[in-house]
């Protein structure tokens, strides 16, 4: 099957919109896409920043589509496994090695099609999916967030730290956050964060305990030098998780970690457990996503370059049917 799709067919160059040559799966269905969203896996992936990086590539894991005159989200971690507690061994992300949904169409088992909440307009739900999992199962399922704790999410404006926000705030949590601009900070405060503080500045940690107290739950996607300062301001059994890992090597004191009978928690997307309850949490308190702009299918590379430069408050989507 020919569908119209941005394609990466070498290491470091950006797609091209082509007709590709789709192979259809007997097991998967083919269904149209109308709108899809990025992460920023797709430009580690454009930048040949990624694992196992195949060719050529349609990218993509984001998407609303329609099929048999329905509208679906697709849950775009696929083969998780068997435990809910970790990923399985044949654990793959839905846009890189398999086609994406930077495309027309794309080919997915339906068992992985999940009912568009009804209260999301076509972008709001297509940026839903990837960021909306990690955050969940950051929040709930490793750290077992609860109602009335005090909350630290770090670098505010991406995707899944704002999912992060806005589910801790619904769950009745006081919500602090951090950035390198002031303008990101006022706006969270804008969506119903308590307070936020800057990252950059040396004195972080000391600034939070001294204003606000220690923090019961963090989420973090950084690590980096600045993850001595998260350890920093963490409250008797507190929890650190942590789903990324962009400002590389952590180092910091073990001290505070032991006292105050801390634990870090690695988290990677979400089972479909995960993503079940995500989608009933988002309906329950009608959630939608924070979108920072919306370009169309042949914009795609000016969509990525909006992400390279960074800045963007929100998710970044795109139109795939004009």
């Amino acid at each position: 099957m020919k569908v119209r799709a941005q394609v990466i067919k070498e290491e470091g160059e950006y797609p091209s919109l082509i007709d590709y040559q789709m192979n259809v799966s007997d097991q998967n269905i083919v269904a149209e896409v109308i709108c899809s969203a990025l992460n920023h896996r797709d430009l580690w992936i454009v930048k040949g920043q990624y694992g196992r990086i195949k060719y050529p590539v349609i990218l993509g894991s984001d998407g609303l589509v329609k099929y048999e005159g329905k509208k679906y989200i697709i849950n775009p971690g696929l083969e998780w496994g068997d435990h809910q507690a970790y990923q399985g061994p044949e654990f793959d992300i839905l846009g890189m090695p398999s086609e994406g949904c930077f495309a027309e169409k794309v080919q997915i088992n339906e068992g992985y099609l999940y009912q568009k909440p009804e209260h999301l307009s076509d972008e709001q739900a297509a940026a839903l999916p990837l960021a909306g999992l990690t955050a969940y199962r950051a929040l709930f399922s490793r750290a077992q967030l609860k109602n009335n704790e005090q909350v630290f999410i770090s670098g505010i404006g991406g995707g899944v730290a704002l999912f992060a926000m806005q589910f801790a705030i619904a769950y009745g949590c006081e919500v602090y956050v951090s950035s390198s601009s002031q303008d990101k900070i006022d706006r969270a405060i804008a969506l119903g964060a308590a307070g936020g503080f800057l990252y950059t500045d040396d004195d972080m940690d000391k600034q939070i305990l001294k204003s606000v107290g220690p923090m019961d739950v963090i989420i973090d996607s950084a690590g980096g030098p600045g993850f001595s300062k998260l350890v920093n301001i963490t409250s008797k059994g507190a929890r650190i998780s942590i789903y990324g890992g962009t400002q590389g090597k952590a180092s910091f004191s073990p001290q505070r970690l032991f006292w105050n009978q801390a634990s870090i928690l690695g988290s990677t997307m979400g089972s479909p457990d995960d993503f079940e309850k995500m989608i009933q949490f988002v309906n329950a308190h009608k959630i939608k996503p924070v979108i920072d702009s919306v370009f169309h299918l042949q914009e795609l590379n000016q969509a990525l370059e909006k992400m390279k430069v960074g800045g963007q408050f929100g998710k970044i989507v795109i139109k795939n049917k004009a």
